[in-house]
């Protein structure tokens, strides 16, 4: 296992570096100083690596987000953290490989989507029901359809026809629609405390 994770790591490491059309097999094997046959052991093709270091990348930024909410004050401290985590992953990941994957690996592209749903939905639910709770967002708010509402902005936000990557910086694009979230579903309270939280 030690060299499938290496494999699946370095592999990520060159996709988001030099892009995910650019990199072939070759250059993973070349650059893990393996063969390719030894490489073709952990994966069947490209596809199948991509999607292997998808779920794995996705599993880290899992993994990542239930830190936040264990840690977190309250559910407005929590959503800045999650903002601020995801801001960073957007930071730091180039505009081509998310432009690549939605090109020529759709269907990868389709399982990080259907796999980032269901886990944004439940820590999204969870978040509003606690700050409800917490006196911090407004007491009449439907948290099943807010939730829903936002995953499905979540994807309005990465799609490339609605918002070229040319034309807008996904890094702003998440803090304009992390700031919309909040401030239509924040009680005074919680308004206050964003801004505390902020200034």
């Amino acid at each position: 296992m030690e060299l499938k994770e290496k494999i699946l790591t370095q592999s990520e490491t060159m996709f988001l570096r030099y892009g995910i059309k650019s990199v072939t097999m070759d250059d993973i094997a070349r650059d893990l100083g393996i063969s390719k046959k030894t490489l073709y052991q952990y994966v069947d093709n490209k596809a199948d690596l991509l999607e292997q270091v998808v779920r794995m990348h996705v599993q880290a930024e899992e993994l990542a987000i239930k830190m936040i909410c264990e840690s977190s004050k309250n559910a407005i401290d929590e959503m800045l953290q999650i903002a601020r985590y995801v801001t960073e992953v957007l930071r730091t990941m180039p505009a081509t490989t998310m432009y690549d994957l939605q090109k020529y690996y759709r269907n990868i592209w389709q399982l990080m989507e259907s796999l980032h749903q269901g886990y944004i939905y439940d820590v999204i639910k969870r978040n509003l029901d606690n700050g409800i709770q917490e006196g911090l967002y407004r007491a009449e708010l439907n948290a099943d359809i807010i939730a829903k509402l936002y995953v499905g902005k979540t994807n309005c936000v990465i799609d490339e026809d609605m918002f070229p990557l040319k034309e807008y910086n996904k890094e702003n694009l998440f803090k304009e629609y992390f700031y919309y979230h909040i401030h239509g579903i924040a009680s005074a309270k919680g308004l206050k405390l964003l801004e505390q939280y902020l200034t």
